[in-house]
């Protein structure tokens, strides 16, 4: 018998190929003679750069990020040489499972600096950044990189990608002509975008528009706030936050 063992991961615990394995070895007990092949599997969370990278032939890529604590961590995705592809997943540096080691933070522990801490008193999703990803696209980028296939699941943050424009080039400032911070709290404060400084070697929208994606944009946390560690104080200072974000026009000063 011929039996295919497709997988996905199993979050914080369990690679696809890990599960996969596991499970291979429970059937070959049972049935010595059958022929298993075991196949990674990912839905855009974590694993996804593991499945697609394997299946296209390419390599692993580890460069050092931050995570979104503020904190350094090692961070892989795939790379498709022939093609100038990157393979890559907001897990690898914005994930939920890079976050398990820091304790909830308590009310009077959020960070209010700009700045990553030191050492930071505890995870909060209004603090927390993708930072991390666009350093990962900037990686590629120096690789020569011009496609990029990006698995958005898995997510510790809620920032509007702020952090990974940041990273980027891009400027978010408040209506004192400073910088917004850092997370889901800065969104609000946002009065200007400036690409001025964007990497060049980014497609930058001609104008940042409002479509149908503003309504799953502003819902989409109430959906994931148990996997991102949130309250229902968070939430209530949460919400507002994202919909004047996404009126902000562009300067390219």
């Amino acid at each position: 018998m011929k039996i295919v063992v497709a997988i996905d991961s199993m979050k914080g615990s369990l690679s696809s190929m890990d599960g996969g394995m596991a499970i291979k070895e429970g059937i070959l007990r049972a049935m010595p003679d059958a022929q298993v092949t075991v196949m990674p599997l990912a839905d855009g969370g974590e694993g996804t750069t593991e499945a697609l990278t394997r299946g296209l032939g390419g390599r692993q890529i580890s460069v050092a990020v931050t995570d979104p604590a503020g904190m350094p961590v090692t961070a892989s995705y795939g790379y498709l040489e022939e093609s100038r592809t990157a393979v890559m997943e907001m897990a690898a540096a914005a994930g939920i499972t890079l976050v398990t080691k820091y304790p909830a933070a308590q009310p009077g522990q959020i960070r209010q600096n700009h700045e990553p801490p030191a050492h930071p008193a505890g995870y909060s999703v209004m603090q927390a950044t993708t930072r991390g990803v666009g350093e990962m696209i900037l990686d590629a980028l120096n690789r020569g990189c011009k496609t990029f296939l990006i698995g958005i699941g898995g997510s510790a943050t809620n920032d509007g990608g702020i952090g990974m424009l940041k990273a980027l080039g891009f400027r978010f400032t408040d209506n004192q002509g400073q910088d917004a911070g850092e997370g889901a709290q800065a969104l609000g404060k946002i009065c200007r975008i400036e690409c001025g400084n964007a990497d060049p070697r980014l497609a930058v929208p001609h104008r940042l528009r409002r479509n149908k994606s503003t309504v799953r944009f502003k819902r989409s946390h109430l959906y994931f706030r148990p996997a991102k560690r949130r309250n229902g104080r968070t939430e209530r200072t949460h919400r507002p936050g994202h919909v004047p974000f996404r009126r902000r026009d562009r300067h390219d000063a």
